[in-house]
């Protein structure tokens, strides 16, 4: 019964001892520059290295390849925004934690007129609009005049090169 008793003890100061204290990795807030195409000062175009530098609380990231979905990216599934770097675009959701520097989420289908022009592809769910640094895509949770901003991209490529995933 001792010799039961004092390898129990034993087992739960082990057990104590191997646990460790690891600090939660911190991320800058996040920051959605819809003009200039950038989250923090990095474009889509950057490399998964530069933007896990820049934000090491990623939930998950895939390596580049042909067999990996969409062909691979940075996710940062708590912030609702996913960076896809094979791909060349930035995907930010309805529940994205952070600020935008336009109030674009949640905006009636044409109100962004005198922010964005005209989109240069029109689509009954989402608009595509040319911007200086590529493309920026809407996304609408319904289709004519009465849809809002569902979630949208962007990228460093043009809408001739653009290949979103599905």
């Amino acid at each position: 019964m001792k010799r039961l008793l004092s390898l129990m003890l034993f087992m739960a100061l082990v057990s104590v001892t191997m646990g460790q204290l690891k600090a939660k990795v911190q991320c800058p807030d996040f920051y959605v520059d819809v003009l200039d195409g950038t989250v923090n000062g990095l474009k889509p175009s950057n490399t998964q290295n530069e933007i896990k530098e820049k934000f090491p609380c990623f939930t998950s990231a895939e390596e580049e390849s042909a067999e990996a979905k969409c062909g691979g990216g940075v996710f940062f599934k708590t912030k609702d925004i996913f960076f896809y770097t094979k791909r060349k675009y930035v995907e930010v959701g309805p529940k994205f934690i952070g600020k935008i520097s336009l109030p674009v989420l949640g905006t009636k289908r044409g109100s962004m007129f005198t922010k964005l022009g005209n989109p240069k592809i029109k689509d009954d769910l989402w608009e595509a609009y040319q911007m200086q640094y590529g493309t920026l895509v809407l996304h609408f949770d319904v289709a004519g005049p009465n849809g809002k901003v569902k979630y949208f991209q962007f990228s460093t490529l043009g809408t001739d090169g653009l290949n979103l995933c599905e």
